[in-house]
């Protein structure tokens, strides 16, 4: 599976509202819409990034308005290609801020070393760029497996946990649809939620993944909020076109929660058009009363 996860503060807003709009800010000479505290995963652009580069999709990004950046980009010590300083510097020049990263590794007995090398460099690389979070997005553990295999990935994460908290980052974990499945009596994430050390790891719920799965993001939000501290908002393709997801009784938990950062996400796209999908997702949460 493909990986993928300081604000500038503005001295103030266009004197007056500006004359261009009130609804506008300037950074660098672009003109971009402030308001709500939207995120982006960057994963939801990839195309874009593979064709135009990561600055053009940053600039894009920005123009819409996305505030909070989730990045997917990580390798071999740098991220999208460039050293973590200069990339957290490009978001920063365009008023937006970027909080958490996709990554990951498996993990076996065999190759306990080399992949808490990997994560070690990882974390410092991340820590270089001031993110807060980095988060897992897979899980090589299945309903197949034995529930020690999933019992040794907990004790991986805990480690890796304890290794990204000695540089400040919280280190979580993102589902899918196969989370929600039972190895024998157990259902996969609830064991995780259980048997992980919640001073190390923390959870991204994906709200769309976990509807599929058939069970209610909102009800996880509810009795989980203090290791479910990051959603991906997502939907079918764009948020709210699919009407399968109830996003305000999601949302409303997520503010009883103070949860912080949240990213939309979004992997297929109606008109094969990422750049619009991102558009449609963001003009539909910023129109939405229950979006803070």
């Amino acid at each position: 599976m493909q990986n993928r996860r300081n604000f500038i503060k503005q001295a103030s807003l266009l004197a007056a509202g500006s004359l261009v709009a009130p609804q506008l800010f300037s950074l660098n000479g672009m003109l971009t819409p402030a308001g709500k505290n939207i995120g982006l995963q960057l994963y939801s652009l990839r195309s874009m990034v593979n064709k135009e580069g990561i600055q053009a999709t940053l600039e894009a990004v920005a123009k819409i308005g996305y505030k909070n950046l989730e990045t997917a980009g990580y390798s071999d010590g740098k991220i999208y290609g460039l050293k973590p300083v200069e990339f957290k510097k490009q978001v920063d020049s365009l008023g937006m801020k970027v909080t958490s990263a996709h990554l990951g590794q498996s993990y076996t007995k065999g190759n306990e070393d080399k992949v808490m090398d990997w994560w070690k460099i990882a974390t410092e690389a991340h820590n270089k760029a001031e993110m807060i979070y980095m988060v897992m997005p897979f899980l090589p553990v299945g309903e197949k497996n034995e529930l020690n295999d999933l019992k040794r990935y907990c004790e991986y994460f805990n480690k890796v946990g304890e290794l990204t908290k000695k540089s400040g980052i919280n280190f979580g974990f993102h589902n899918h649809a196969g989370e929600f499945k039972k190895i024998g009596d157990h259902v996969i994430y609830d064991y995780m939620l259980a048997n992980t050390d919640k001073d190390k790891v923390c959870f991204e719920l994906d709200v769309y993944w976990c509807q599929v799965g058939g069970a209610n993001p909102a009800e996880y939000l509810k009795k989980y909020s203090d290791q479910i501290i990051l959603t991906h908002i997502k939907d079918e393709k764009e948020i709210g076109a699919s009407g399968m997801m109830d996003f305000e009784a999601i949302f409303k938990q997520m503010n009883r929660s103070k949860m912080k950062d949240w990213y939309v996400e979004i992997e297929e796209y109606t008109n094969n058009d990422p750049l619009a999908s991102a558009q449609e997702s963001f003009d539909y949460l910023n129109k939405a009363r229950y979006v803070k």
